[in-house]
């Protein structure tokens, strides 16, 4: 008996949504965060003042 060798499947070509947790929203929101933490420490090294001291709670 010889059988056939299986073909492999194929991925199908999905449309990214236009809004919504979509990979590029995913990446954009982590690159904003990445930049406001470390202005955030900047400022904290240039006044020397902490993130709860800015808030008053401190």
């Amino acid at each position: 008996m010889t059988q056939t060798p299986p073909q492999p499947t194929v991925t199908p070509k999905l449309q990214e949504p236009k809004f919504g947790f979509n990979e590029y929203a995913e990446r954009l929101n982590g690159r904003a965060a990445m930049v406001g933490f470390l202005i955030t420490l900047a400022i904290e090294y240039l006044t020397g003042q902490g993130l709860l001291s800015w808030l008053g709670l401190y």
